[in-house]
């Protein structure tokens, strides 16, 4: 069996560009999202919630690709910050509901200059964009 160890190098990796793409568009954020006073992951969890309001966490740790218990210190500290409310359902008590507080609704409207800073930060064009969302997505639909 022929060992091909060029394919070990850094530059011949999806995974690096990936993972470096990704960190350095996230630096992108810190700027806007400071003066929101969010971190990325509570941007994140509000961009779920600004589409449906009233959700359980699962919904959002299924959107977010995010673990429950990754989500709930992050669920916890926005309900300090008056975002959001968490209540267990009337229903089933193992279900924890999300709510949008007023602020939390509010913030939206000053969030909505993100994605217009966000694309002004890349060197990419609007047809290279949506070509990079379409395959990102791609990849992230067929990853067991």
């Amino acid at each position: 069996m022929a060992v091909n160890l060029s394919a070990l190098q850094l530059d011949k990796q999806l995974c690096f560009p990936l993972y470096t793409a990704s960190r350095l568009v996230t630096q992108c954020y810190h700027p806007i999202l400071k003066e929101l006073d969010l971190t990325y992951p509570q941007y994140l969890v509000l961009l779920v919630l600004w589409e449906s309001d009233k959700v359980n966490v699962s919904l959002i740790s299924k959107r977010l690709y995010l673990q429950s218990n990754t989500l709930t210190p992050l669920l916890k500290r926005m309900e300090e910050m008056g975002l959001l409310t968490r209540e267990r359902s009337a229903e089933d008590e193992r279900n924890v509901i999300i709510r949008l507080t007023e602020k939390g609704r509010n913030l939206q409207i000053q969030a909505s200059t993100v994605p217009a800073y966000l694309s002004s930060q890349t060197p990419l064009s609007q047809e290279e964009f949506q070509t990079l969302h379409q395959l990102l997505y791609k990849i992230i639909q067929h990853t067991p």
